[in-house]
C-alpha cells in the first residue's frame, strides 16, 4: 500500500471566523497569517516565518478546524495524517514513511496536520528495545521538523502534550491550548449554529459541558428530530 493513501487531502473551506477561539489565540493565529502575507519582506531582514504550531487540548474543541482555517486563509492544500493509525510496529519503516509524507507536503507547499501527535509517546513500550526504537523515531521526527521549510506549514495536535518528548516540543514556535467551552461560550456557539434555521427547529433543551463538536452533533440531532416530527404531523 502507498503510504500516502493514509493521508487525507482535505479541501473544506473554513475561515477563522468559523472557529471559536480565545482572543489571545486568535491574535497569535492572525500574526502567523500576516507573517506569510509579508514573507518576502521578512526574508529581506533574515527574519524567519513561524511555520510550526502545536495545538493541544480536549477533543472537539477546534484543533482540526483551526488547521482547516489556516490552510484556507493561506490558500494552501491541507494534508491530514492521524499518527495513531500511522505509527508502525516496525518503527524503522515509520520513520521512512514519515519522510515521504513530509517530502510530499514540501513539494505541494502544503499545510501538514499531524493529529494524535502524542502517539509518538504513547507507543513507547516497556522493554529496552522498544524504548530505543521509539527514541530513534523521535530523533527522526526532530530532524524532519527542523528541516521543514517555511514554504510549507506544520501543525501538530495532541490531547496529551505532557507525554511528548521535550526536545520535540521545543521545535514548535507557536503553542496554542484549547479548553472545554464555558456555558456562556456554548450559548453563543449554539446561537451562531442555529441562526439560519427556522425558529421551530431551534426549540430544544441545550446541553452544556460539551465540546464544540459534541454540541454541534447534539444540536443537529435535535433539529432533525424536530423537522421529522413536523413532517409527520403534516402527513397525519
Amino acid at each position: 500500500m502507498n503510504i500516502l493513501d493514509l493521508v487525507i487531502f482535505d479541501r473544506e473551506q473554513v475561515t477563522l471566523d468559523d472557529v471559536v477561539l480565545k482572543e489571545a489565540n486568535r491574535a497569535e493565529l492572525l500574526q502567523l497569517l500576516k507573517e506569510y502575507k509579508y514573507i518576502d519582506e521578512l526574508r529581506k531582514y533574515n527574519l524567519p516565518v513561524n511555520n510550526k504550531l502545536l495545538l493541544s487540548g480536549h477533543s472537539g474543541c477546534g484543533k482540526t478546524m483551526t488547521a482547516k482555517a489556516i490552510a484556507t486563509q493561506l490558500n494552501k492544500p491541507l494534508m491530514i495524517l492521524d499518527l495513531s493509525t500511522f505509527v508502525s510496529a516496525r518503527i524503522g519503516e515509520t520513520a521512512k514513511n514519515l519522510k515521504l509524507v513530509f517530502e510530499k507536503a514540501e513539494r505541494d507547499k502544503a499545510v501538514l496536520f499531524l493529529d494524535e501527535f502524542d502517539h509518538l509517546g504513547k507507543s513507547r513500550g516497556n522493554d529496552d528495545h522498544d524504548v530505543g526504537e521509539m527514541r530513534r523515531l523521535v530523533n527522526a521526527m526532530i530532524q524532519l521538523v527542523d528541516n521543514f521549510p517555511d514554504k510549507a506549514l506544520l501543525i501538530a495536535a495532541t490531547n496529551h502534550p505532557e507525554i511528548i518528548d521535550i526536545a520535540l516540543l521545543r521545535r514548535f514556535q507557536i503553542k496554542i491550548s484549547y479548553k472545554m467551552p464555558t456555558d456562556e461560550v456554548l450559548d453563543k456557539f449554539y446561537d451562531k449554529l442555529l441562526m439560519d434555521f427556522p425558529n421551530e427547529l431551534q426549540i430544544f433543551d441545550r446541553k452544556y459541558r460539551l465540546s464544540f463538536a459534541e454540541a454541534k452533533d447534539y444540536a443537529f440531532t435535535k433539529m432533525k428530530s424536530n423537522l421529522i416530527k413536523s413532517l409527520e404531523e403534516k402527513n397525519v
